[in-house]
Formats: structure tokens, C-alpha cells, sequence
């Protein structure tokens, strides 16, 4: 691997940083910070090497552009934080009273211990599959981004990291200002009241939050260039209506299929089973409901009022509407299905005892029934989010084929039109597998804070 002047400064810088992380790890577990120190830095200089040897350090090479260079440096940092991230986990434990038994927190008295050797050696025909199934095709994948090949052309050509700076396009856009703009003042208000009313000071950082998420969702999008960006607006705009509509509606659901009702059982079996149809065939299913030609619901539509349905296939708020609505639909049952097992365990005596105390329904759902259901909304939020990144394309690809316009191409459609060109699609895949990674540590983050385990 060639070194280039700029990369010296970054193995100084990224050895300093993961030092002080060290540092800090071990102070907070009460162990000597020298000692942490000692051990991450040396991680943090090894950690770039993953990715920079791949790309042989092309990013830093003399004529490469400000893009380049730095999609070279978020390579080299990202390398870097894998490392420490693993060095200070490992070696705190390791280090801490009680050695490797620390990586278990659940480990007692009675829990088996036969060393390192047999638990690797427990291990080892998981460690083969996840090797043989994931860790092998994630590289292949990285080395295909770097790399210009057509399907069916087995002449490769490597192009370092072209595939992604094409997609890319650092712009200063106004909707990014404008929630950034709004983040300082409420950060700044936040901070003059964190001695004063309580109430205020949750309202303000709960604000805060918010427009975190929005700062750093318009952040990314401010990254990519024009034609990229509208796969990745998209993406947002399908996966939250997905997410948010479907779980507020199988809440609404379980709820009143809950109630002391006949037939109930019957009601709950038709409400679940479209969780049994893939996306395809629900794309397929919503396809012959609305086609402006042939639609069943365009002819009961205009046989029932004096107005034409609206064409979804030529408007992409309709069309992008349509396909939420075709997605929740397919996920409602799941969502239901969990959410009346939470139900019945809500303890039946705290609400009948809220409900005496003179809380009205709303105050209980809030304040109750909300809170315990938490565990449930958590999951539902993560699988749900995976649903909506990577399995909506079969729904898309029966019901608007990514129109009107790209209208509803999301990020998983965009890697399989590109599929005819392997290096772009690999790196489309990439881009996706790093959008799911850091939504799903946004969650762990701000959902997971608010989960309550028990009554």
C-alpha cells in the first residue's frame, strides 16, 4: 500500500483520537487510563488499513479531487472507528475483575466456563456460515464498488472510488440551513433553561431531538448530488409513512379488536392474514384495485360520484401514497398481531385503578397503556424499518415500476435498475447498508432511551 503526504497526518491524527478514546473508556470503569490508552491507540493506526489497502490509498493520489480525498478520509476514519470500537470493548472487559467473563453480562456462578479455546471452538461452524454468507459477500461487495464491470463481461477495471463520488454532490441547500438554524436556537434556549421550569426544559429538548434528526436526515441528503438525492428523499418519504402510518394504525386496530366484542377471534384471523402475502403479490393486488384503466376501485369511484379518479400512475404524490398505502397494508397484520400480545398483558387492576382515579381514556392510553407497550414498539420499529429499506421494492416493482418519473425508485430499486452495471450497484448497495446502520443506531439511541421493561 502506498503512502501519500496527506495520509502520515491521518494516522497521527486517528492514533491521538482512539488514545484519548482509550483514555476515557477505561476512567469511566473506574480502571487506569494509561492502560486504555495503550491499548486502543494501537488499534485506531492498524483500523484504516481495512480500507485502504483494498483501494491501495488511491483517494490521496496527487490530482485526485477534494471529493475524492474526502470520501478517502471518511474511508480511512471509518476503518479506524471499527477498530477502536472493537479494541475498547474486548480489552475493557478483559481488563476489568474477572476477565472474559465480563463480555456475559448474564454469567453467574453456575454458568459454564471452559475457556476461550472451547468457546471458540463452540462456535466455530456459526463462525464458518457467517464467514461463508456475510463477511465474504460484504468484501466482494466492497471490492466490486471499486471496480467498472458490466454483467456477463468478466473484464474488471478498477476505478477507485468513482462509483461513489458519482453519486455524490455537496451542496448548501436551504432546507438543511433552515433546521439547522432552528437546532442552535432551541440547543441555546434549552441551555438558558436548564435551571428553570421543568416542564419547559423537556418540551424544549424533546424539540431539540426532533430537529436533530431532521438536521442530520436533510445533512445527508445535502450530500448527494440531484439524481441520487431524489432516491434518497424518496427512500425517507416511504419508509417514515410505512413505519409511522402502518404502526399507528395496527395500534388503533389492536385496540379495538381487543374490546369485549363478538366474533372478535374472527376478526383478529382476517386482519392478520395479509401479513401472509409477500410484497409482490400485494403490488399486484393494489395494481388491479387502482389502474387507471382497469381498476376496480377507479369504476366504483366514478360510478358513486360525479368526479374521475385521480391517475396515481402520472402524479407522484399519488403514486408515492399508493405505494405506503400497499406496504402498511402488507405489514398491518404483523404489527397487529404483537400489538395484541402486548395488550394482554397490560395489567387489567392498573387501569381499572387509573380509571377510578378519574383518568379519562385518552390520560390512560397516554400514561398506561403507552408506556407498557413500549418493548413491542421498539421491536416494531426496527423490523418494520428493515421491511421498509429493503423489501417495498417487490411492492414498487408490480404496482409503479419506479414512476412516475423515478417518483417511487427508493434506494433498494435504485441498486437493482443498476444491477446491469455491478460496480455501481455495489456501490448503491453500500450507500444503502450504511443509510439502514445508522437508522437503526438512531433507534438504539432516541427509542430504545424511552423503553420500559415490566408494569
Amino acid at each position: 500500500m502506498p503512502i501519500y503526504p496527506l495520509m502520515p497526518p491521518l494516522f497521527a491524527a486517528v492514533t491521538l483520537i482512539g488514545a484519548l478514546v482509550g483514555w476515557a473508556v477505561w476512567r469511566n470503569a473506574g480502571l487506569p487510563g494509561r492502560r486504555g490508552a495503550f491499548v486502543v491507540a494501537p488499534a485506531a493506526l492498524l483500523g484504516p488499513l481495512l480500507t485502504m489497502v483494498p483501494l491501495g490509498s488511491c483517494t490521496f493520489e496527487p490530482g485526485r479531487t477534494g471529493l475524492d480525498v474526502g470520501v478517502g478520509v471518511v474511508a480511512f476514519c471509518a476503518g479506524s472507528a471499527v477498530l477502536v470500537a472493537a479494541a475498547a470493548w474486548i480489552g475493557r472487559a478483559l481488563s476489568m475483575p474477572g476477565g472474559a467473563a465480563n463480555l456475559d453480562d448474564r454469567a453467574d456462578a453456575s454458568t459454564f466456563r471452559g475457556g476461550a479455546p472451547v468457546s471458540l471452538l463452540l462456535l466455530l461452524p456459526t463462525l464458518v456460515v457467517l464467514a461463508v454468507f456475510l463477511y465474504w459477500p460484504l468484501a466482494e461487495t466492497l471490492r466490486l464498488s471499486a471496480q467498472r464491470t458490466r454483467r456477463g463481461n468478466p473484464i474488471e477495471r478498477f476505478i477507485c472510488v468513482d462509483n461513489y463520488t458519482a453519486l455524490l454532490g455537496p451542496s448548501l441547500e436551504w432546507w438543511f440551513v433552515v433546521p439547522l438554524v432552528a437546532l442552535v436556537v432551541v440547543a441555546a434556549v434549552a441551555w438558558m433553561l436548564r435551571n428553570g421550569d421543568l416542564s419547559r426544559l423537556r418540551l424544549t429538548r424533546r424539540v431539540r431531538g426532533w430537529l436533530l434528526g431532521a438536521v442530520l436526515v436533510t445533512g445527508a441528503a445535502s450530500l448527494f448530488g440531484a439524481t441520487y438525492r431524489s432516491v434518497f428523499t424518496t427512500t425517507m418519504i416511504l419508509s417514515g409513512g410505512t413505519v409511522l402510518i402502518g404502526l399507528a394504525a395496527g395500534l388503533g386496530i389492536a385496540l379495538l379488536v381487543s374490546q369485549p366484542i363478538k366474533g372478535r377471534a374472527v376478526y383478529r384471523t382476517l386482519l392478520i392474514w395479509p401479513f401472509a402475502i409477500s410484497p409482490p403479490i400485494a403490488g399486484i393486488l393494489f395494481f388491479v384495485m387502482f389502474d387507471p384503466l382497469t381498476g376496480i376501485a377507479g369504476h366504483l369511484f366514478e360510478a358513486l360520484t360525479p368526479w374521475q379518479m385521480p391517475n396515481y400512475r402520472t402524479d407522484p404524490v399519488l403514486a408515492r401514497g399508493l405505494v405506503i398505502v400497499a406496504s402498511v397494508w402488507k405489514t398491518l397484520g404483523f404489527t397487529i398481531l404483537f400489538y395484541i400480545a402486548g395488550l394482554q398483558n397490560v395489567s387489567k387492576n392498573m387501569l381499572e385503578a387509573a380509571r377510578l382515579d378519574g383518568a379519562n381514556a385518552w390520560q390512560r392510553l397516554r400514561h398506561f397503556i403507552l408506556p407498557a407497550l413500549t418493548p413491542i414498539t421498539f421491536f416494531l420499529v426496527v423490523t418494520n424499518v428493515t421491511y421498509a429499506f429493503f423489501e417495498i421494492f417487490g411492492t414498487i416493482d408490480y404496482l409503479t415500476k419506479g414512476g412516475p418519473s423515478g417518483a417511487t425508485v427508493d434506494a433498494m430499486t435504485s441498486v437493482v435498475l443498476a444491477q446491469e452495471w455491478t460496480g455501481d450497484g455495489a456501490a448503491r448497495s453500500l450507500i444503502l447498508f450504511a443509510m439502514v446502520l445508522a437508522v437503526t443506531a438512531w433507534q438504539f439511541r432516541v427509542t430504545g432511551r424511552r423503553v420500559h421493561y415490566g408494569q
